[in-house]
Order: C-alpha cells, then sequence, then structure tokens
C-alpha cells in the first residue's frame, strides 16, 4: 500500500471514529458532516472525498459495524470453540458469543444508526447480504439448521431486547440464557 493510500485508510478510519463519537455523545439526529469533520479534525472537503453525503457516512458507519461483528465471530472461532461432534456448531458458537459481548458503546452506537435506517431502508442492503451469509454457515454448521436457526434468532432477540431496553433480562438470567445457548448451538438439547 502507498503511503498516499495508507494516508486516506487513516482518514478514513478517524472520520468514522469521530462520527461514531457524535452519534454516541450526541444522537444521530446531530449528525452533521460539518460536525463530524470538525471533531475529526478534517477539512470539510477532506470529510467530503471520502463521504460525499451523510448517507454515505452513515452506511460507511454501518459497513465499519459489521466488519466489527465479523472480526468478532472470526476471534471467537480463532479462540477454540468446540462442538459436541468435531467441529459441529463452532460458528454457531462464535455468533452466539459475538452477539452478546457487552461493549455499551457499540449497543449504543447500534441504536443510534438503527434509527438512521428508519429514514433510509436502502442502507439495510449490505446488512441483509451479509445475514444471508451468516445464516447459510449456521445452517451448514454439522448441526439440525433449525436448532442452529433457532439460535441464531434467540441471539438475534436478546441483542434487540438490550438494544432497545425492551425488558431485558437481568445479569445472571443473561448469563444461564447464553450459557444456554451455546449448549444448543453445539446440538446438545439437555
Amino acid at each position: 500500500m502507498s503511503t498516499k493510500q495508507q494516508i486516506a485508510l487513516e482518514t478514513r478510519h478517524r472520520l468514522l471514529a469521530a462520527a461514531s463519537r457524535v452519534v454516541l455523545n450526541q444522537g444521530v439526529g446531530h449528525l452533521t458532516l460539518d460536525l463530524v469533520a470538525s471533531e475529526a479534525g478534517v477539512s470539510k472537503g477532506g470529510l467530503l472525498y471520502h463521504f460525499p453525503t451523510k448517507e454515505a457516512l452513515i452506511s460507511g458507519l454501518l459497513e465499519d459495524l459489521l466488519r466489527s461483528f465479523d472480526e468478532s465471530i472470526a476471534t471467537a472461532l480463532a479462540s477454540g470453540i468446540d462442538g459436541s461432534d468435531g467441529d459441529a456448531g463452532r460458528f454457531v458458537s462464535a455468533y452466539v458469543l459475538a452477539s452478546t459481548d457487552d461493549d455499551p458503546q457499540e449497543l449504543a452506537l447500534s441504536a443510534g444508526l438503527l434509527a438512521a435506517i428508519a429514514t433510509n431502508s436502502d442502507l439495510l442492503a449490505p446488512w441483509q447480504k451479509q445475514y444471508q451469509i451468516w445464516q447459510k454457515r449456521i445452517t451448514q454448521d454439522g448441526i439440525d439448521p433449525v436448532l442452529a436457526t433457532i439460535v441464531r434468532l434467540a441471539v438475534d432477540g436478546l441483542w434487540a431486547n438490550e438494544l432497545f431496553g425492551i425488558a431485558p433480562p437481568n445479569p445472571d438470567l443473561r448469563q444461564q440464557v447464553v450459557k444456554r445457548l451455546l449448549k444448543l448451538s453445539k446440538g446438545d438439547l439437555r
């Protein structure tokens, strides 16, 4: 990678980090290109080079969240998750672990960005595509595909409950639910 490309990549990351801070600290309603440029210490022209519109910036944030979640799955897979039958259920287990990571900033950022999606459903397209990929891997993970899908839907529901504050379970119950989902992700119905 050339120095120019490296600088452009670093600037893009700095802009996304600044946009994340704006969403976390002030809410997505206050996300403006001017504020993000100022927060990142970049000229508005520099921001517009990477993100020509507010929609493009939100799309970049959403893509960054997807990338981060995918990296969390990869990290969980690399940590040596054991399935009940060799590798059976490894991906489903990694999905559960990545989905139940307790990063409050990522949860808050997700909430803000999902609110932004409400104004433009086209921004969901990359998420829909990525979830199709994950769902395919889940159903081909060596355990009953129906059970694997139930686990995914349950952990997605847990995430959504926490995201929107809709009666999330207390910490002890949550821990038990995650533990049970991990057992189920290995095909263990006990």
